[in-house]
């Protein structure tokens, strides 16, 4: 078994969050979130010599499996890219879904290529926003939304970066109510002076967990927005990240982009 640690979407070279990337390992499922658990740290396996001939790989977050989770994917295209260097493009398959992801790189940075997935419908009024939040008398700056590009996600505007960082939400009640409406949780967002983006994921019942870099919410905001976007995001964890989503230019149908970042040994 070969273990890569990796700092995924960092801003810089010592920023990121990060991810055990395990090669060479046929453990079972119950032995590999043992490990990652053991580990404290998010857990992608890379299983070879399938039959179709595409790696497979199998997340895992301490306290569960995942289907998908974009910045241990990237740690992924880091190793796997490292085996292949004059490869353009490379695919993998994800364990649970079975769902095709087709990796690329951009100069120093790597990108997850995926598509808009269907979402749940939810019409939430500012008092039931308000409440999760924790925050009386709060009002989104535009219409909260779900996209989706594999966990739907509530995306909700906030004014300015003070706004968005002053937020101690209810971490029960959002877990509560995205169980009820089939929804991963809250991303609150707000634009920077800078132009791009900053956000924060609502999604663990522990704040000390709150996310560094939330792949998935980046590309559910780029497909609402309809625009590519830079997302900073980990001031809460201590890790400056930085997501870059891009739409696919080779799409006809509009849908379908590339999520990515740094990802670095570390």
């Amino acid at each position: 078994m070969h273990v890569h640690s990796l700092l995924c979407f960092g801003a810089t070279p010592t920023d990121g969050n990060p991810a055990l990337v395990i090669e060479g390992d046929d453990a079972d499922t119950a032995a590999r979130q043992s490990f990652a658990r053991a580990r404290n740290t998010t857990c992608v396996f890379i299983d070879d010599g399938l039959e179709d001939g595409t790696p497979r790989v199998d997340f895992f977050y301490p306290h569960m499996r995942s289907p998908l989770c974009l910045h241990a994917t990237l740690g992924v295209a880091a190793v796997l890219f490292a085996r292949a260097p004059h490869a353009q493009t490379l695919a993998v398959r994800t364990a649970v879904s079975g769902q095709h992801l087709q990796l690329s790189r951009d100069g120093a940075d790597y990108f997850v290529r995926i598509a808009a997935q269907p979402a749940p419908e939810v019409d939430i009024d500012a008092a039931a926003l308000a409440a999760l939040l924790n925050a009386p008398g709060f009002v989104a700056r535009t219409c909260a939304r779900v996209a989706s590009v594999g966990s739907p996600k509530l995306l909700v505007e906030v004014a300015d970066l003070d706004a968005l960082y002053a937020l101690r939400p209810d971490l029960a009640a959002i877990a509560a109510w995205g169980k009820a409406h089939g929804v991963n949780g809250l991303y609150v967002w707000c634009r920077r002076p800078d132009g791009a983006f900053e956000g924060r994921n609502f999604n663990h019942l522990d704040p000390a967990l709150e996310d560094s870099a939330t792949g998935v919410a980046a590309g559910a905001l780029a497909l609402a927005s309809g625009q590519d976007l830079d997302l900073r995001q980990g001031r809460m964890s201590g890790r400056d990240c930085l997501i870059r989503v891009r739409r696919a230019i080779d799409d006809v149908d509009g849908d379908a982009m590339l999520v990515g970042g740094a990802a670095v040994f570390a």
